[in-house]
């Protein structure tokens, strides 16, 4: 863990830590308390692969996975997009100190408010593709964390009556994607049925892969794949398994937290 860089605009210095991540080709500067960049980040961010354009990564939070992908493709540009000020302040520094701040634009607003991503420039249909890694809960579901940073990261907000809150992050997301490009996400295998719903007649050549912590354990995650406007069936990818029954990754999930790999989606 090095010192955090005295020029960092965000979080003071005692709040944060400076963190060396995925395989040492990224510093990240991240709050030492509430939610900590880890595997679901690595995963998504190997899960994710464009050749040209710009892309969005919405739930961005100090931009790991938005980083992470820049770091394999100079030529894209990217839009991070986190509702939390701090983490989005973290997130600009984090982008400069990598060396990819003229390659990226970072937005606070909540995805899910039409006007705010007006305001902001987002314009519909302008992105080449979309990453996201949601909140995992609704509310209601768990008990909040009295951390508002992780409670934020955890727990997706809004009304009932607006309908269930992963449905309408994931369109949000689409209301930004270009009719072609590619949609990746990250969640838990439980949140399927709101995935399909979302999805219907929006994204196409869908493709689903389990993610084991261990090879006799039961799916913790699910990696997300789809083609907004595609006709193409749903397929399964073959599952990726991080761990060793001793505990240690994986020789393919080590390379992938390193960013020495890709996730191979089987197509």
């Amino acid at each position: 863990m090095a010192d955090v860089p005295s020029e960092l605009s965000g979080e003071s210095s005692a709040e944060c830590s400076c963190d060396a991540w995925f395989g040492g080709r990224l510093t990240l500067v991240q709050p030492r308390r509430g939610h900590r960049v880890g595997s679901d980040a690595a995963l998504l961010a190997a899960a994710a692969y464009f050749a040209e354009g710009r892309f969005a990564d919405v739930g961005a939070g100090v931009g790991a996975v938005a980083l992470a992908i820049l770091s394999r493709r100079k030529p894209l540009t990217a839009d991070l997009i986190e509702i939390d000020p701090g983490l989005a302040r973290l997130a600009v520094d984090n982008a400069i100190h990598n060396g990819f701040g003229d390659c990226t634009r970072i937005r606070s607003l909540d995805i899910c408010d039409a006007r705010a991503r007006r305001e902001a420039g987002l314009a519909a249909e302008a992105a080449d593709a979309v990453v996201t890694n949601p909140p995992f809960f609704e509310p209601g579901m768990v008990r909040v964390s009295p951390n508002e940073a992780r409670a934020q990261a955890h727990v997706l907000t809004g009304s009932p009556s607006d309908g269930a809150p992963l449905v309408r992050w994931i369109r949000a997301c689409l209301t930004i994607l270009k009719p072609g490009g590619r949609f990746v996400m990250i969640h838990r295998p439980e949140a399927l049925p709101s995935i399909l719903a979302a999805a219907e007649n929006r994204l196409g050549a869908l493709a689903l892969m389990p993610v084991h912590p261990r090879a006799s354990v039961a799916a913790h995650r699910l990696l997300v794949s789809g083609v907004k406007g595609s006709k193409a069936p749903l397929g399964i990818a073959p599952a990726l398994v991080l761990h060793e029954a001793d505990g240690k990754l994986t020789p393919q999930a080590d390379a992938i937290h390193r960013g020495e790999a890709l996730i191979d989606w089987g197509a």
